[in-house]
């Protein structure tokens, strides 16, 4: 199959996808932010007996409490999370007051509450904690990658190729849960961020792995012109990405339709991350770092890097 020769509709696809989460993100409200980046309250409570997760989400939700979160500790125990708790609320009760008659006339209350107060800029000091890690990883992805693959000339471009995807895949990660959060009320929370990082090293190993063979077949001087080369090469690791992605992809389905609905969101930034990572692999990494080497080259696939090899048959 010639992959190549499909660069167009690659650059078309990811582009559609890419302006598309731009303009969501563009439209207010660009991201629905967690309690976590808003400040809210929490407490851990536990029950006089077993109460189901979902049965407590939806009396909460019913009660004023539509984004709160809640961690199943036990099969009585649940840590909740909500908007800030007033100290006095329209009734003469404080929220906390009456969040608590709430919980114990429907399931009666056995230990607990604990209450505390969550700030929103821990969750901020999170991010930004996170973007000096993701700037620090690029630039060590950069210089790893030019330095593996030091043994053919401008190993360096093979780094930036590698760079940009993993750029493509965050922002089509961000812009679909812009998305979502409009028509599906995905937020955003710390773990959002957590399984973001795990869609950068994702990204990253996939597209790697393609320019590893890439470099291995250069280097046997076996196919005479890049392009030629760059189509082999994504014929050898086709199908080991796809079998590898699928079965991650077919993991996270299991979970995002069985586990928790805590979960979900998390889940959710999983299954877009790995669909974009290996599509980035295939029809992005390495159709730029096809379109760079034939424009160095002049145009001509048979020179550029490969007559730099003294591979070109001229």
């Amino acid at each position: 199959m010639d992959f190549v020769a499909k660069r167009t509709w690659f650059m078309a696809i990811s582009l559609v996808c890419v302006l598309a989460g731009l303009v969501s993100l563009l439209t207010p409200p660009s991201l629905v932010l967690g309690i976590e980046f808003t400040g809210g309250s929490t407490m851990t409570v536990a029950f006089s007996r077993p109460v189901e997760q979902s049965d407590l989400r939806n009396l909460l939700e019913s009660n004023g409490h539509p984004d709160a979160t809640i961690q199943s500790l036990d099969a009585d125990r649940y840590f909740v999370r909500t908007r800030t708790l007033t100290d006095i609320g329209e009734s003469g009760k404080s929220d906390k007051v009456l969040l608590l008659e709430l919980l114990d006339n429907n399931y009666g209350i056995a230990d607990g509450p604990d209450f505390a107060d969550v700030s929103g800029v821990v969750a901020q000091e999170t991010v930004r904690n996170a973007a000096i890690a993701v700037a620090f990883a690029v630039v060590g992805i950069l210089l790893y990658i030019t330095w593996a693959f030091r043994r053919i000339p401008s190993p360096f471009k093979y780094g930036v190729c590698a760079v940009v995807a993993l750029v493509h895949d965050v922002v089509i990660v961000i812009g679909a849960f812009s998305i979502f959060g409009k028509t599906m009320g995905a937020q955003v929370d710390t773990m959002f961020i957590t399984a973001l990082l795990a869609v950068i090293g994702y990204s990253v190993n996939d597209t790697i792995v393609v320019f590893d063979r890439i470099r291995e077949n250069i280097q046997r001087g076996v196919i005479r012109d890049f392009r030629s080369v760059a189509n082999f090469s994504l014929s050898e690791t086709l199908g080991r990405s796809l079998n590898t992605s699928l079965t991650v992809i077919l993991t996270l389905l299991a979970l995002f339709l069985i586990g928790g609905d805590t979960l979900r969101d998390f889940i959710l930034v999983f299954l877009v991350g790995v669909t974009a990572g290996t599509y980035s692999s295939i029809g992005v990494a390495t159709q730029l770092l096809v379109a760079w080497e034939t424009k160095q080259s002049g145009g001509s696939p048979r020179s550029g890097l490969l007559g730099k090899l003294g591979l070109s048959r001229g």
